[in-house]
């Protein structure tokens, strides 16, 4: 596996080492040791799978202490622009984004740690999206969110706001500045 540093700190691209024959392709989408390696602690305990039609976002979210969840990010089938926000208050770079396209082509794969808030937009119909959870289990009062579109993140999700497609809870969500970060 390549870990790639992003503009900030804690923040990874994962590339993996693909096999490909005239059979198909092979490779690891998780591996502790090399986890390990790479200096990143992750002890995962649970799944997550979603299947999405074009123009879905999820997000922006995260968990609070002590139920914060980093996140191992990766696409099967589709494509998406997927997106973290620094959301640790003393960080350099506190409230700065990366977006990344993700694709069951590409394999890449984003791991989002503790502090983060993260969402997704899917960019073709039936994208099946997958992570890996470390840290707490899913707690609904420990959620909070922040709304996709702040114009204070900026942020590009590579697709034209009426093509959107919501859940009640997001379309909701308050801005950037109205939420204390609690990591």
């Amino acid at each position: 596996m390549n870990f790639i540093e992003t503009k900030i700190k804690d923040l990874y691209i994962v590339e993996p080492k693909i096999w490909k024959d005239e059979r198909g392709y092979f490779y690891e989408s998780y591996s502790k040791r090399s986890f390990d390696e790479a200096g990143i602690q992750a002890s995962f305990v649970q799944d997550n799978q979603s299947l999405s039609q074009k123009g879905t976002l999820r997000g922006l979210h995260a968990q609070t202490p002590p139920f914060a969840q980093g996140k191992l990010v990766r696409v099967i089938n589709g494509k998406v622009i997927d997106v973290a926000v620094d959301f640790r208050k003393d960080s350099d770079t506190y409230g700065e984004h990366v977006a990344i396209e993700l694709s069951g082509e590409n394999h890449r794969m984003l791991w989002v740690p503790p502090g983060f808030l993260h969402g997704f937009v899917t960019l073709e119909d039936n994208t099946i999206f997958t992570y890996k959870v470390s840290g707490g289990l899913y707690n609904k009062t420990s959620e909070i969110g922040v709304m996709w579109n702040d114009p204070e993140l900026n942020i590009n999700w590579g697709i034209s706001p009426d093509e959107v497609i919501l859940s009640e809870k997001d379309k909701v969500l308050p801005l950037f500045s109205e939420v204390k970060s609690p990591f």
